[in-house]
């Protein structure tokens, strides 16, 4: 991971932070293919325990299953890269845990496991808080390493998006 894209999610991480705390949540991930990124650059932040719960990393369908509540017969049915994984995965990462939000990640990072239906770099994210779940794929390019980094960016953007557009919707206007 290049400099660059550390002070960058750094300081996303640190946007979300202020996010959380002004909204008095706390966030909880689920994480495949990132293998702990996300939780690790969380807990990167001094004070960090104020807003993050906790995170999983369900790297085996069998840990999906077992720690997340991802049903057994959409595994088998979809495979583990595919949305109704990553919405299950945010959905029981606050089941089991005591935060409000929810960030899940599952996707093929490579440079082996991709297929024409799911190249290396397909990546579903959940994300979930009061009373909302959504879902969305996006397809990174690069290694491993670029691919699994991205993948973290994308998860702080998009959830620092969705979660502003849901205090605006919730303002006094």
């Amino acid at each position: 991971m290049n400099l660059n894209n550390h002070e960058s999610t750094e300081s996303l991480c640190i946007t979300l932070a202020e996010l959380l705390l002004v909204n008095s949540y706390r966030l909880v991930t689920a994480e495949s293919c990132t293998g702990g990124m996300i939780s690790a650059a969380c807990t990167d932040l001094s004070g960090s325990s104020a807003w993050f719960d906790r995170g999983f990393v369900t790297y085996s369908n069998e840990a999906k299953k077992s720690l997340l509540d991802v049903p057994d017969r959409l595994l088998r049915r979809a495979g583990a890269v595919c949305k109704g994984v990553a919405h299950a995965m945010a959905q029981g990462a606050l089941r089991h845990s005591e935060a409000q939000v929810a960030i899940s990640v599952t996707g093929v990072a490579g440079p082996t496991g991709g297929s024409p239906a799911k190249p290396v770099g397909t990546v579903w994210f959940g994300f979930a808080w009061p009373g909302h779940v959504t879902t969305e794929k996006c397809l990174f390019s690069g290694d491993r390493s670029d691919i699994r980094s991205a993948t973290v960016t994308h998860a702080f953007r998009r959830l620092i998006q969705l979660l502003q557009e849901e205090c605006n919707k919730n303002s006094p206007k």
